[in-house]
């Protein structure tokens, strides 16, 4: 007899950053329980599902019980009696009733949480690890490489350094466990040499927000933390730039923090000399999410380099495409909440794959204990994952269930 759906329920609670989110809560036919919560972004692109808030707007501390409310009415009445074993009919079926290329009225954050309740119930019945359960029977799986967050920047941090994100790039471990071990040891050493020049100062989502001087100084603390932690040669640079934050398509320029003013070819040349200066492997974002030709020419001028698109693609095939035909870039940032459902997810990231680039499934600023995106990871092969500074339980839940899939994997 198959395992259908037998109640949803959705309530509002809070994510790490004390913000209102979503939770499901999904009871099968033969009562199995599961819940799922959605993580929230604070730089957010303008293609990204629609996160539904009862006022509007996620920085006013409006709730999420409109969206919530939806999950224990509208879903749960389209979803009643419906079988778990096909994840992507329930997403159809979702998607349909929500009715907006956007997921706008009933909310991308009640429909994202009633597909990772789904998948998580679905796997549960089927006796199956939640990794192997999205990735099917015939897809070797394999543990991704971590990136890591580690200084922050950017317009939402209290640092002052122009950039958003300052990132660790690690490889070339025998186990994703040593590699783990290694960036604890490097974010314990990066801390202890800022503290000694600044004192103490600011965290952001686990990332250090001291007053450092310039992205020099950033990238130079960084490279030293890993001189001293023993792992020099295991790790390179990376930069998310979030620059849609910080365009200005009135006069076409970006203005990052204390740097000039700059058009698309003089930011280019920013990034390129940086990476002559630094082991930067990793750009993220590096032009705003509508200029795909810029990506492109970052993409031509630093061969080997992950140009990353995040707020390019918004985890959206259309979007993928279009980057895919302009040669804009080599590596999808994969973020489940802007595609809004799994399947969606995932599609995304497969066609990408199957087009050459690179997927790092990426968590949000607003993250719950919530460890769906650890065997999202792995189900869809990414190649990294980006799940911040291991110093907050938020980010650590992920960790620590990437060290209970290699120990399955292995075993």
């Amino acid at each position: 007899m198959k395992e259908v759906i037998q109640q949803l329920r959705g309530r509002e609670i809070l994510n790490a950053r004390g913000k209102p989110t979503v939770e499901a809560e999904l009871l099968t036919s033969s009562g199995i329980t599961v819940t799922a919560s959605v993580p929230s972004g604070t730089s957010t692109g303008k293609y990204e599902a629609f996160e539904l808030y009862d006022g509007g707007s996620r920085y006013e501390g409006c709730g999420t019980r409109k969206a919530a409310a939806n999950i224990s009415g509208e879903i749960n009445d389209c979803l009643r009696g419906v079988a778990l074993e096909d994840l992507r009919a329930i997403d159809q079926r979702i998607c349909a009733l929500d009715g907006t290329p956007n997921k706008s009225r009933l909310g991308g954050n009640a429909l994202l949480a009633v597909s990772m309740a789904a998948a998580r119930a679905g796997a549960a019945a089927a006796g199956v690890p939640l990794y192997r359960w999205l990735a099917g029977e015939q897809r070797k799986l394999r543990m991704p490489d971590l990136t890591a967050t580690v200084i922050a920047g950017g317009a939402f941090s209290f640092s002052g350094l122009a950039f958003e994100d300052y990132i660790l790039v690690l490889s070339g471990f025998e186990q994703f466990s040593d590699e783990l071990e290694a960036l604890v040891a490097i974010r314990r050493q990066l801390e202890r040499d800022v503290r000694a020049k600044y004192g103490d100062f600011l965290e952001d989502g686990g990332a250090i927000a001291a007053p450092i001087a310039s992205d020099g100084e950033a990238f130079e603390f960084m490279l030293e933390a890993t001189r001293k932690a023993g792992f020099e040669a295991n790790a390179a640079l990376g930069l998310d730039v979030a620059s849609s934050q910080m365009y200005s398509p009135e006069d076409d320029l970006y203005r990052f923090g204390k740097l000039p003013p700059q058009n698309r070819e003089q930011l280019l040349e920013t990034y390129l000399g940086l990476c002559r200066e630094y082991p930067l492997r990793l750009i993220e974002d590096g032009f705003h999410e509508d200029d795909f030709e810029g990506f492109g020419m970052l993409k031509a001028a630093a061969p080997g380099i992950q140009v990353v698109g995040d707020d390019l693609f918004a985890t959206n095939l259309a979007r993928i495409r279009r980057g895919i035909q302009h040669d804009s870039a080599n590596t999808l940032l994969l973020k489940m909440n802007q595609a809004g459902t799994i399947t969606e997810a995932m599609d995304a990231g497969r066609f990408a794959q199957e087009n050459g680039y690179d997927v790092i499934v990426s968590l949000r600023s607003g993250e719950t204990t919530d460890d769906f995106a650890a065997d999202l990871a792995v189900a869809v092969g990414a190649r990294q994952i980006k799940a911040g500074s291991p110093v907050r339980a938020e980010r650590n839940a992920k960790y620590n269930r990437l060290l209970k899939i290699q120990a399955q994997l292995e075993s």
